[in-house]
């Protein structure tokens, strides 16, 4: 047995150190949510001591409810790892995104792995292009970094009216972006303009992401079961069995995999089933839309699509692609749409909004 140590979330520098101890097998990590005031804050049901093989203990980010907490061995960290430098390379990495959760910490334990000192973003305020492009100046090595889609679109806004921004995004050698469905159209444009935009798929019970462009890192498999994904390898978290069945619909087209959404984003209106995630993908792909985040609001079909967007006022009832079960029955135009620490659409207080 050996202890679990914890660090808060601001202290990006201590969960690095972290990091370190916990690859050199000392310690175990717990990464809470920032202190306040400088109190660590109330973290119940975590033991003092965990089994010699656990690395760290994640939580996962909750944006359908409770978050879980997911152990992970340090041999599943360093699979993940080296699997990803592979497939993309090793280097320098910009911390964009949280610590306490499985985007930040890869991070940290792939600059640990690379003997690398990654550039430290305050991830405990709002994520701006200007301040990510300061840390990308101070990189001296190749460059890397883990985002969420939100944070990418930021990121291509500046670039289209800021020619260094452009140049800056140019310099990294992969710009990983996942957590959730990236719009497809941006992740485009930027590949277009000569950025590397890599699509990661994973959550915390694989360590992150464990498919890349659609294809699995060295050591994963993928399958479907009953339209699932299904997925099997050395970066599975503890007490899975050898294989963790998703709640993501997938599709296998010529080797690749493709992302379908979610089982619990797939509501039935009217009697037709409506994919939340397709909803979104069509909005997104309206001009002067920037975000949008869609779903189930309580309707006489059953279940209808309510949608709250960022950007000009657009009437989403026309949207011809979609069926007339798909169309959002409810609309809130927002400053912005409401997220999780980790960047992701925080879907029930979105349901609040959109109940009001």
């Amino acid at each position: 047995m050996k202890p679990l140590k914890l660090v808060p979330a601001n202290d990006s520098f201590r969960a690095l150190q972290l990091a370190v101890e916990v690859l050199d097998g000392t310690v175990a990590g717990f990464i809470t949510p920032p202190e306040v005031l400088g109190v660590m804050p109330e973290v119940h049901g975590l033991p003092d001591q965990v089994e010699d093989h656990i690395g760290f203990i994640v939580e996962s980010s909750g944006s359908t409810g409770a978050p879980k907490r997911i152990a992970l061995s340090t041999d599943a960290l360093l699979a993940s790892a080296n699997s990803s430098a592979n497939r993309i390379g090793s280097g320098q990495w910009l911390l964009a995104l949280p610590t306490n959760f499985i985007a930040g910490i890869n991070v940290l334990v792939r600059s640990v792995v690379a003997y690398t000192q990654p550039i430290l973003m305050n991830t405990q305020v709002p994520f701006t292009a200007e301040a990510f492009i300061r840390g990308s100046a101070l990189m001296t090595e190749d460059r890397f970094t883990s985002l969420v889609p939100h944070q990418l679109s930021k990121l291509l806004q500046a670039a289209r009216e800021d020619a260094f921004v452009f140049s800056e995004l140019r310099k990294f050698k992969a710009i990983l972006v996942g957590g959730q469905q990236p719009n497809w159209a941006e992740v485009l444009e930027l590949q277009t303009m000569g950025v590397n935009v890599v699509v990661s798929y994973g959550m915390t019970e694989t360590c992150g992401g464990c498919v890349y462009d659609g294809v699995p890192l060295d050591g994963v498999n993928i399958r479907l079961a009953g339209g699932r994904i299904a997925i099997s390898g050395p970066t599975l978290a503890e007490d899975l069995g050898p294989e963790f069945v998703t709640n993501d619909l997938g599709e296998l087209i010529g080797g690749k995999l493709e992302v379908l959404g979610r089982v619990d984003r797939v509501i039935v209106s009217g009697g037709l089933k409506v994919s939340l995630d397709r909803v979104e993908e069509a909005a997104l792909a309206l001009d002067g839309v920037d975000e949008v985040c869609a779903v189930a609001i309580e309707s006489q079909w059953g279940q209808s699509v309510g949608l709250v967007y960022v950007g000009q006022e657009r009437d989403f009832r026309e949207l011809a692609e979609l069926t007339i079960a798909a169309r959002p029955q409810r609309l809130l135009k927002v400053a912005s749409v409401p997220r999780l620490p980790s960047g992701k659409p925080d879907l029930i207080e979105v349901q609040r909004l959109l109940a009001g």
